[in-house]
Order: structure tokens, then sequence, then C-alpha cells
């Protein structure tokens, strides 16, 4: 009589054994993680630095807060001498987003800086109505940094003014050069770190869809 033969272990089947034990850890690792994590609370979230793609990803919030039925506020400062097209984009939301671009573009153009300031002035008025407001889950400031940077704003008034938000909402501040006071402040910050860009390498201009 012939013994059978030892069953074998394929590399294969030995490789998909050793992926599900250390998966399998690494989930008893995070469900005992998140048991720890029960709190929650509104975020001050801060996304500054070079790199492109700061409001971006504030504008990637924005849509998942319409998508979950929450009010939403957008107020950009420095922008606003044109029509941006995110504003078109989301002006099917209705009632549901405030929009507005209350800058007159860059500070180069505008070359007023007692008029820059006055129009920060009013966006920041504008945007305090909505921070204010608990109906309004999420807040934009989009390029409030560079108004803070240039002075246009006391980051100390910003401050006291993020002090008195709704326990529930959440507020985003994006632009390159946010102060120390703001980064320790917030909850979440991201620095967007430029790597390559085409207007610098290659002399490619702002293009429609991917810069405005």
């Amino acid at each position: 009589m012939i013994d059978s033969l030892p069953e074998t272990v394929s590399p294969s089947d030995s490789n998909s054994e050793k992926h599900r034990q250390k998966m399998q850890r690494r989930k008893e690792v995070q469900d005992q993680r998140l048991s720890n994590m029960t709190a929650e609370k509104g975020l001050v979230i801060v996304n500054t630095g070079n790199g492109k793609g700061k409001t971006t990803a504030a504008l990637g919030m924005v849509l998942r807060s319409l998508g979950h039925g929450y009010k939403v506020a957008i107020v950009q400062f420095i922008k606003g001498a044109w029509e941006p097209a995110e504003k078109a984009a989301f002006a099917h939301w209705g009632d549901q987003l405030q929009f507005h671009a209350l800058g007159e573009g860059f500070t180069w153009e505008t070359q007023d800086r007692d008029r820059d300031i006055l129009k920060a002035t009013e966006a920041w008025e504008t945007a305090l109505s909505f921070i204010h407001d608990p109906e309004y889950r999420l807040v934009l400031l989009d390029e409030i940094n560079i108004a803070l940077k240039l002075g246009y704003l006391n980051v100390e008034t910003v401050l006291s003014g993020l002090a008195e938000k709704p326990e529930e909402s959440h507020v985003i501040l994006t632009g390159r050069g946010a102060p120390a006071a703001l980064i320790d402040r917030a909850d979440l910050v991201t620095e967007m770190t430029l790597v390559k860009h085409p207007f610098r390498e290659q002399g490619i201009k702002a293009q429609p869809g991917i810069e405005f």
C-alpha cells in the first residue's frame, strides 16, 4: 500500500493566510481605537501651504456636507473680480447653500490697500453672521488666510469669532500663510506642498476647470 503524500501548502496560500492574520490584528487595533472615540464636535479646519488644492479640498467637504443635507455657507475673500466657476456649479443647491464672493481680485490688480481692507472687513462681517448661525453646519472662509497674512484682518478678531461658533459647526479657513495663532487653535491642519507647477515649469497659464 502506497502512503498518500502529505498535503502541501502553496506559497500563495501561505501569503494569503499571513495577510489575513495581519489584517485581523490591524482590525482589532482599529476597533479598539474607535471604541474609545465617541465624542463629536465642530472642527476648525485650516488648509494652508504653497501647494495647489487648498480650496479644492475644502470644496470637497462642502459637497459632502451638502450631500448629508446640511446647510453650508461659502465666503470668498480676495476672490470676486470674476464669477467663480464653483459658484455656478453649486447654484442648483438653492437655499441649502449661500455663496458670497466678496473680494475684488488679486492685490496686484486692485492696487488699493485701503479698499482691500474694507472689502476684507465686509467679508468677515458676512462670514461672522453664518458662523454664529447654528443652522449652518459648515462655513468655508476661502482665502481668508491671505487676508490675515496681508494684515487686512486681525488674527485675534478671527479667533474671537471662531470661539463663538456653535458646538457642532465646522469652519474651514483656506489660503497660504496661515498665522501660527490660527494653526494652534485649529483642530485639523493640512499643509499643501508645492512640488511642480505648470505655470512655473512650463509657462502654462491658469486654465478653466483647473485653476478657476
